[in-house]
């Protein structure tokens, strides 16, 4: 199997060689590190991904293939993807293509072959920063001198590249193996309970799934979208996406955000809760090196119990950015859920209106489903409201 040179070189001049898969060319993106053992499909088409370049550290990666119904997104935003091992010959009876010839058909440029391990202990320590994939370019000296000249995550607006561009009705429910026969599934019926508008900043397809397997009525907005638009939908309820960048570069959003609270319930997920903090009037900031995987052990403080979580963001909340826990605007906030491992903010709660938001991913894709249940809490948030 004839192989061809790839070469990561990051900003810091730190260089690893290794092969090259997937797309050719070059590459450039902040490098971030995640921990899941599986789902690298879904890590490839979640659109949070923008403007990053995905280590895995589990070492063989591709060993099941790719199945398009499992897509998060329609498309990858990952700006390449580095792993040790490509496992050659998929088994999955699921599986259409290899994660060779998907990463090829996506124009997304790969490297293996190298210790990933050793790159995640590098990030860990030094924090996250910006490297380049190249195969037409050997020279480290010169890649390294491109990758300084390059900027990260901060200050960067990246919603507005992934956000949807019009307005569209979701109607796939979660997928039922037991259900597939071809590439049919069966779909839940049509009960639908409560209406939802999702602001798209780069929305999984997971979070869309299982608000139609509680019977919502599903109605994705771009980003863009103004308070006014969205609340002439007469929607019960709204809710937030994840989605990639800074926070703090999307201001547009959380004055949406500002001027939908308290008329409606509103949930917010990972940059969802980023925004919904700064609306609040918490300040965000940058993490060292970020939380990316599925094994992040999260509390909830009000019931001390610890959920095994998915999570993917670089930035985190604030807690010491508003004074005695009040908003201005919406009265006492509630700190609910710490992240154990450097109790960062995991959740936020309003006592006097009806909002809450996580950092984590409740859909999973891949990861854990102990914290599914923050969807059937959405669902009594509207219920509540709508009989008030």
């Amino acid at each position: 199997m004839k192989t061809e040179k790839a070469i990561l070189a990051l900003a810091d001049g730190k260089i690893y060689e290794g092969v090259s898969f997937g797309a050719k060319g070059e590459t450039s993106g902040e490098i971030v590190f995640n921990t899941s053992i599986t789902g690298y499909q879904e890590i490839l088409t979640d659109p949070s991904y923008k403007g990053q370049i995905v280590n895995m550290t589990y070492p063989l990666i591709g060993n099941y293939g790719i199945c398009e119904e499992d897509h998060e997104s329609i498309q990858p935003s990952v700006e390449g993807f580095i792993i040790k091992e490509l496992s050659p010959f998929p088994s999955n009876w699921r599986s259409k293509i290899s994660l060779d010839e998907f990463l090829k058909n996506r124009g997304i440029i790969g490297i293996q072959g190298i210790d990933t391990r050793a790159l995640t202990r590098h990030i860990r320590d030094n924090g996250e920063q910006v490297g380049i994939i190249s195969t037409v370019d050997t020279d480290h000296q010169h890649l390294v001198s491109k990758a300084n000249g390059l900027s990260g995550l901060e200050g960067k607006d990246l919603v507005k590249v992934v956000t949807c561009q019009k307005t569209y009705q979701w109607e796939e429910a979660e997928i039922d193996l037991g259900m597939i026969s071809g590439s049919t599934h069966e779909q839940p019926g049509n009960n639908k309970q409560y209406k939802v508008i999702v602001y798209d900043c780069g929305v999984k397809y997971n979070i869309l799934r299982m608000l139609k397997n509680l019977n919502c009525d599903v109605t994705v907005v771009p980003a863009g979208t103004s308070a006014k638009e969205v609340l002439s939908m007469k929607p019960d309820g709204v809710v937030v996406s994840n989605g990639p960048g800074d926070p703090a570069a999307v201001p547009y959003m959380v004055e949406n955000i500002t001027d939908i609270i308290g008329k409606k319930p509103v949930m917010g997920i990972c940059l969802g809760n980023q925004i919904i903090a700064q609306a609040l009037g918490y300040k965000t900031f940058k993490l060292k090196f970020g939380h990316h995987g599925g094994n992040q052990p999260v509390m909830d403080l009000r019931t001390k119990k610890v959920a095994i979580t998915s999570q993917n963001h670089c930035f985190a909340v604030d807690g010491e950015s508003l004074s005695n826990g009040q908003s201005d605007r919406f009265g006492k906030v509630e700190i609910t859920h710490i992240n154990l491992n450097d109790k960062s903010i995991e959740g936020l709660r309003c006592l006097d209106v009806p909002v809450f938001s996580v950092q984590y991913h409740p859909e999973a894709s891949p990861g854990p489903h102990d914290s599914s249940y923050m969807f059937n809490e959405f669902i009594e948030m509207m219920r509540s409201a709508d009989s008030a």
